[in-house]
């Protein structure tokens, strides 16, 4: 009895290790509602932005919104762990890693579609990439325009085929995401316009 107990507690160690609500690392910005703090802190996001704006036209502002609500820009954000009887964890409840949260199936999908192969969820340049990538797609299949921050959050939430079933009308509060994720766009945009010398690095 001692030995399972033991071995209960020692289960329940590692999984609060792994976080429980995104399992993610410190190494994010401090000061993620001021666009002009996140790309003065962290020079190397804004050249990867930029990167991504360059090949996909995908906005900065679009991308740092998308990124915030995926992973608050923590480099192993992880979903949280579910659990069997409401304490033995069983696995996390998907395969979504990194800053954008992408899932395995589709990341290999970018990967082989961007002959990316070394392409890690968990670096901020391939991660903005992705979202360029997976944007793009998403004007292409869906008509939704690169500028269109909510729109783009529903088909990146839902899928290509999930938006254009129109599944995020039954979800309410994915309509509540959708809308925070296109008002801090909006600040982002503003912000960045702001920035003086950080916005030019």
């Amino acid at each position: 009895m001692k030995k399972s107990i033991g071995a209960m507690i020692l289960i329940l160690a590692v999984a609060s290790c792994g976080g429980g609500s995104g399992g993610g690392s410190s190494n994010a910005p401090r000061n993620l509602d001021n666009a002009c703090s996140i790309v003065q802190e962290k020079p190397q996001y804004l050249r990867a932005f930029r990167a991504a704006e360059r090949k996909w036209n995908v906005p900065v502002h679009v991308l740092m919104a998308v990124i915030y609500q995926e992973s608050k820009f923590k480099s192993n954000a992880r979903p949280p762990f579910r659990y069997s009887a409401g304490v033995i964890p069983v696995g996390r409840q998907s395969s979504a890693l990194g800053y954008s949260q992408a899932l395995d199936a589709t990341w290999k999908e970018y990967q082989v579609a961007t002959g990316s192969r070394s392409a890690r969820r968990t670096n901020i340049k391939d991660a903005a990439d992705f979202m360029g990538w997976y944007m793009n797609i998403t004007r292409k299949r869906n008509g939704v325009s690169l500028n269109d921050a909510r729109n783009q959050y529903f088909a990146y939430h839902d899928g290509h085929t999930g938006f254009s079933r129109g599944t995020y009308k039954n979800k309410a509060w994915l309509v509540r995401v959708a809308g925070e994720v296109e008002s801090r766009a909006n600040t982002y945009r503003s912000q960045l316009a702001n920035c003086g010398s950080n916005w030019r690095a």
